[in-house]
């Protein structure tokens, strides 16, 4: 099927149509090579520790000896690693991938239902967990395939005395810590320690082994493990690092990580990418709390952060954000979810630097479109094609839809996964025999080649006939002065069979239903006009930020 590529006129300067997927083999070749560029520059900071790209080199090599030789994991075995952004997550991470098995990143805010489904369909061999979530963990444990547990508090790797006053304060003081028994757990300092005790073998890691089980759709029904091979996350990083690398310094980026690398956004733009770069990922262990994120930003000459509208929102709203220096700012990456209008221009009022919205999925490792890097405004747009991609809008029957008109989104790339960890059918659901991916997303592509995304097929709202998306009213909403975030769903009516629901968090506590429904009369045709507004103290969200539109639609939810 043939396909136009009016994108590539648009591409920034510098930016190939084509990137070499085969320059590395695997995501530890791009490690490898990192360590011998820039083994003395700092890699990963997070409480006030920094370790360096020689330091990184050593603690994983230890893990991963540990790995093969204490525990005789085979290549192709998967570990879980259970925790938030802290120092031993690149260290387990890369020490795993370097011992040739495969990464089983864990939400470590999962449920005990929704980790036992994903430790017994990964068939985890054994995991790591944070302290925190230790409780958790022994909940399920006798019902999985794990052999060992591998535990570890927030400062086991802090140095003394700092790391022993963080894990005294979180057991003690703010009682995060739940009591757990997990009999012949090791700790994480144990097994580096015991890693020092073996030589690490050679591993020949091929393109196609599969570097991280991803797990995904846990919101819309069972969650399953997108296989992300090395040669995914290689090309995704090639990819992103083609398109944003033109104006980077190498050695010298420092990137805030507030996304959890155990989320495929963070986990390719943050840690792959910039470990090409040599660069520094700040770590934030709780972005949640945004006075101390705001006062950890207020330390760091950063050039770089990446986002969903959630967080840059949250930040906006933060007093003492405006107050951060922002000079050396000149990369600001949104995706994960729209990002919103009024945002977006509030972010470049603020900060002088323009939010460039992103758009991936899990199940292509995950950038599949970005905006130019040196666009002057938000325009609305999820962006164009990356390098090495196609791109384009299908009907329900398959067939390519021309400029303009709405349909879903599909995407074809390197970066597109494996498939779905056994799941044959599922896999063939989303994958067609040409290798497009089906995204679940309903787009548009202009006549420039950029694409915009209309919304997802499931949160579509059918109002008399009528497709509403909520994305539209939502931009629309938060444009108020007095709305802090807003989310919309459909709920059932009897007159029109769906009807639009807001549901709103105030900024201003005088805000009432009535100046609500006045502002969507004034932007908003008829049907897409809400009939029902909701306050509430906060919207419900993934542990990302993304919202759950799923819990707002159910009248259980509360």
């Amino acid at each position: 099927m043939s396909i136009e590529r009016p994108w590539l006129a648009q591409y920034p300067e510098g930016v190939p149509a084509q990137i070499d997927v085969d320059e590395f083999p695997s995501v530890v070749s791009v490690l490898e090579s990192a360590i011998a560029n820039y083994r003395d520059r700092p890699a990963f900071a997070n409480l006030g520790k920094t370790l360096t790209y020689g330091e990184i080199d050593e603690l994983s090599r230890q893990f991963a000896a540990y790995l093969l030789g204490e525990l005789k994991l085979k290549q192709g075995d998967r570990v879980a690693i259970m925790m938030p952004n802290c120092l031993q997550y690149p260290i387990a991470t890369f020490g795993v991938l370097r011992a040739g098995l495969t990464v089983v990143n864990t939400n470590p805010m999962y449920t005990a239902r929704e980790l036992r489904h994903q430790l017994v369909d990964s068939g985890a061999s054994a995991i790591l967990v944070l302290d925190n979530f230790g409780a958790t963990v022994q909940e399920v444990i006798g019902d999985t395939q794990i052999k060992q547990v591998i535990t570890t508090g927030l400062g086991d790797m802090l140095g003394a005395p700092k790391g022993a006053i963080v894990n005294f304060v979180l057991r003690y003081v703010k009682k995060m810590v739940p009591d757990y028994e997990l009999p012949g757990a090791i700790r994480f300092k144990q097994a580096l320690a015991r890693g020092r005790k073996h030589t690490l073998p050679p591993i020949d890691i091929s393109p196609g082994d599969i570097a991280f089980l991803q797990y995904t759709g846990g919101t819309t029904g069972v969650s399953k493990g997108a296989m992300l091979t090395h040669r995914n996350l290689v090309a995704n990083m090639q990819q992103a690092a083609a398109w944003v690398g033109t104006n980077v310094k190498l050695g010298e980026e420092v990137i805030i990580t507030a996304l959890p690398l155990y989320h495929i956004f963070a986990l390719t733009a943050n840690g792959l990418v910039f470990m090409k770069f040599g660069g520094l990922n700040h770590m934030i262990t709780n972005p949640r709390d945004m006075p101390g994120f705001v006062k950890e930003l207020r330390k760091v000459r950063f050039t770089a952060l990446t986002g969903v509208n959630t967080l840059f929102n949250g930040l906006l709203n933060t007093p003492g954000f405006d107050q951060v220096d922002f000079s050396r700012l000149h990369l600001t990456l949104g995706g994960g979810m729209a990002v919103q209008r009024a945002v977006a221009e509030r972010w470049k009022q603020t900060t002088g630097n323009t939010l460039i919205e992103a758009y991936g999925l899990t199940e292509t490792s995950p950038a599949a479109c970005i905006n130019p890097i040196d666009l002057p405004e938000y325009n609305g747009a999820i962006g164009l094609p990356i390098p090495s991609t196609d791109a384009c809008v299908k009907d329900e029957n398959g067939a390519m839809l021309p400029v303009g008109e709405v349909g879903e989104l599909c995407i074809k790339g390197p970066q597109v996964m494996k498939g779905y960890w056994h799941r044959e059918q599922e896999t063939a659901e989303v994958i067609d025999q040409d290798g497009w991916l089906r995204t679940g997303d309903m787009a548009k592509m202009d006549e420039q080649g950029f694409f915009y995304i209309v919304d997802r097929k499931k949160d579509m709202i059918l109002v008399s006939g009528f497709n509403v998306y909520p994305n539209e009213i939502e931009d629309v909403i938060a444009m108020m002065p007095g709305v802090l975030e807003v989310a919309a769903v459909g709920v059932p009516d009897e007159k029109s069979g769906e009807a639009v629901k807001l549901v709103i968090v105030k900024k201003d506590p005088s805000l009432t239903e009535e100046q609500v429904k006045a502002h969507a009369r004034e932007n908003l045709t008829n049907y897409k006009r809400p009939s029902v507004v909701e306050f509430r103290k906060e919207l419900p969200k993934t542990n990302v930020g993304k919202i759950l539109r799923r819990e707002l639609r159910d009248p259980a939810a509360p």
